[in-house]
């Protein structure tokens, strides 16, 4: 049978992959770290025994939580990731040459180091001179920041643990405050299957807080239910008013000019999350 690694995603339901061999574990000053290699998804970073990303997938949810916002906003230049220690966002942020500096607020400086160690393909861009790291509370950096960025991408893990103040209404506040007067923010915002509370409540502090709020969509098969959601707030620009000049052509594997339109096309049972 070999090795079996499990996330339970609910009380009764679970994910399970084949596991070659652990490369690292590590309890950290935040959270249990687990670095594996799978025999289908290549390597796997697992915190808390929840997938974070794999070699084989990473790029659905790193292109979908940059290029959407990023492609909304004219001209984005200042770019802040609050999470996201694995560098992959980072790596889909820099591929717009209007950005001239993205900062990485990750909590768990350990992620950071073994994400580099064995995700070179997802961390390597972390190197770029266009990139300042810091390893430092996300939720104070946004209150410490003031009309400082364009876009404010939250690349964070389930709201548990440290994660949980980033799934708070004063935070959404917070980052109102922290970017420019044009600005955008996106996060994600888990499944609609299992999370639905969650989806419904954080769109509604959202939409408290930026005149433009929206919630879309991509599919990730090694995260809860595989439809994964993402919720985007703006003080201007609509994300469904983009320009057809304003797409260029770009190295990526999911995202597209049309699925940025048909991202926003959501089922039924999850348009109904968005509604009072």
């Amino acid at each position: 049978m070999g090795t079996w690694f499990t996330e339970k995603q609910t009380d009764h339901f679970g994910i399970t992959a084949k596991v070659n061999r652990s490369l690292h574990n590590e309890k950290t000053d935040y959270q249990d770290l687990e670095m594996l290699e799978t025999a289908e998804w290549g390597k796997m970073l697992v915190l808390d025994d929840m997938v974070m990303t794999t070699e084989k997938d990473e790029f659905v949810y790193h292109e979908m939580i940059a290029h959407v916002p990023l492609f909304t906003h004219p001209n984005p230049k200042n770019v802040l990731v609050v999470g996201g220690g694995d560098g992959g966002v980072i790596r889909e942020v820099l591929k717009h040459e209007t950005v001239e500096k993205a900062t990485l607020v990750e909590i768990d400086g350990k992620v950071i180091e073994y994400s580099k160690q064995y995700l070179p393909s997802i961390a390597g861009a972390l190197e770029d001179e266009r990139v300042e790291v810091k390893v430092a509370d996300g939720f104070m950096h946004i209150a410490e920041s003031e009309q400082e960025y364009d876009v404010i991408m939250v690349d964070s893990t389930e709201p548990v643990g440290p994660a949980v103040s980033l799934f708070s209404k004063g935070f959404y506040e917070g980052i109102a405050e922290a970017l420019k007067e044009d600005g955008i923010f996106v996060a994600q915002t888990d499944n609609p299957w299992f999370k639905a509370d969650l989806i419904r409540q954080v769109y509604r502090d959202v939409k408290e807080t930026f005149p433009i709020t929206k919630v879309y969509t991509a599919n990730i098969p090694t995260y809860p239910s595989g439809l994964w959601t993402f919720t985007i707030g703006s003080k201007i620009y609509d994300p469904l008013q983009v320009s057809a000049d304003r797409f260029i052509t770009m190295n990526t594997k999911y995202y597209t000019d049309e699925i940025h339109h048909a991202c926003f096309a959501l089922p039924k049972f999850v348009k109904d999350l968005t509604k009072e």
